[in-house]
C-alpha cells in the first residue's frame, strides 16, 4: 500500500474526504498524547485535551502550510492548547495518595524511595516552572526535538529557545540544590 504524506492526505480531508482524517489520527495521537500528558501529568486530562487538538486541527486543516512539517504544526497547536488550558483553570491540586509511588525494591527498599523522592522533586521543580521555560524543557528532553523544531512550534526565535532551555536548567538546577540536602548532577 502506498503510504500518502501528511500534505496529501490534508488535501483529500479539504476536498471532502473526511474519513482520511483518520489516518493524521493515527500517525499524531502517540505523539500529541505524550506532548499533553508530560505538560499536565494528568491522563484524563491528557486524554480530554487531546481530543481537543484533534478537534481544532480539523477545523484548521485549511491553514496548514506545507513549508513546515505536519508534526511540527500539531506539536505547535498541542503546546498553545495546553497553556491556554492552563490560564483558564485553576491549579489543580493532587491528594496524597495519588502522590505515593511504589517505591522499587530491586536495589533495597530504602534506595528505591530515595532514587524515587529524587525524581518526584525533579518532576514537581519541572511543573513549578513557568510555561515559558517548561514547554521547550519538555519539548527538547522529553520530546527529543532539536533547538529549531522547538522554535517553529512556540514561534519564537532559535535564540530565546535556547537561552530559555539554558535559564530553566538553570532554574531547576538552583531549586533542587536549595532543596534540604539536595545534591543534583545537571
Amino acid at each position: 500500500m502506498i503510504r500518502l504524506e501528511d500534505y496529501e492526505v490534508v488535501q483529500a480531508c479539504l476536498q471532502g474526504k473526511k474519513e482520511m482524517f483518520e489516518i493524521l489520527v493515527s500517525r499524531y495521537k502517540n505523539l500529541v498524547y505524550s506532548i499533553i500528558l508530560r505538560m499536565t501529568n494528568d491522563a484524563e486530562e491528557a486524554n480530554d485535551l487531546a481530543q481537543e487538538v484533534f478537534i481544532k486541527v480539523y477545523r484548521n486543516l485549511d491553514k496548514y502550510q506545507p513549508d513546515y512539517k505536519f508534526s511540527t504544526w500539531i506539536m505547535k497547536i498541542t503546546t498553545n492548547l495546553v497553556i491556554d488550558a492552563r490560564r483558564k483553570s485553576k491549579p489543580n491540586t493532587i491528594s496524597v495518595d495519588e502522590m505515593l509511588i511504589e517505591p522499587s525494591t530491586e536495589k533495597g527498599p530504602e534506595q528505591g524511595y530515595l532514587e524515587q523522592e529524587k525524581i518526584n522533586e525533579v518532576i514537581a521543580a519541572l511543573n513549578a516552572l513557568p510555561d515559558m521555560y517548561k514547554v521547550p524543557m519538555i519539548l527538547f528532553h522529553q520530546q527529543g526535538l532539536s533547538y529549531q523544531e522547538i522554535a517553529e512550534i512556540i514561534n519564537e526565535p532559535l535564540s530565546k529557545v535556547k537561552n530559555r532551555i539554558f535559564r530553566a536548567r538553570k532554574m531547576l538546577k538552583e531549586s533542587l540544590l536549595s532543596k534540604e540536602g539536595g545534591v543534583y548532577e545537571m
